[in-house]
């Protein structure tokens, strides 16, 4: 069991005697009445999508997860292939399931997989990741004080905001949550 403060984007829980996981999770504190969480549950036996709304302090029976480290391979490009590091088998992940995470998806991440009832369901990065630079506009020489930031690419072809000074070629380090730049890498 667990609180709706746990009721996090990843986590899998029992809804309607069906296992579902939390594909999105949103606190809610309006200003009049009570707080609440609305999360949005993807079913994993059927796939389809639910939207639920849990009030503040009720209970929520959580399912039985389990993390096992992975690698992926490649995409086929509709679903992802991924190798388990402890039996070397294979498994596969739809779009949907690996969400924007794929954004961040080079060969040979090393992720842990999300195992719900023996089924892999999704994938977890790790917090921080590094990344080469394959397309930096120049910075505007004198206008590092008011920490102006400017578009960059990486490798994979995401491409995200960064301080003037990163340069094409450089390794940056990125946080997997919310895809900003966190440091040059070393």
């Amino acid at each position: 069991m667990a609180s709706t403060t746990d009721i996090r984007k990843g986590i899998a829980v029992l809804h309607k005697g069906q296992t579902w996981v939390v594909i999105q999770a949103q606190f809610v504190s309006p200003g009049k009445g009570s707080a609440f969480t609305r999360a949005k549950l993807k079913c994993l036996t059927g796939g389809q999508t639910a939207e639920v709304t849990y009030k503040s302090g009720e209970a929520v029976e959580t399912a039985d997860v389990q993390y096992r480290k992975c690698q992926y391979l490649y995409s086929d490009g509709t679903n992802y292939n991924f190798m388990d590091n402890d039996s070397f088998e294979q498994f596969t992940l739809d779009k949907e399931s690996i969400g924007d995470a794929a954004k961040l998806l080079k060969d040979g991440t090393e992720c842990h997989a999300m195992h719900i009832e023996g089924l892999a369901v999704s994938i977890q990065l790790p917090p921080k990741m590094d990344f080469k630079v394959t397309f930096a506009e120049p910075g505007v020489k004198g206008d590092s004080a008011t920490g102006a930031l400017k578009d960059c690419t990486i490798e994979t072809g995401l491409t995200l905001k960064v301080p003037l000074f990163v340069n094409e070629g450089d390794i940056i380090k990125i946080n997997t949550e919310d895809f900003a730049y966190v440091s040059k890498a070393n």
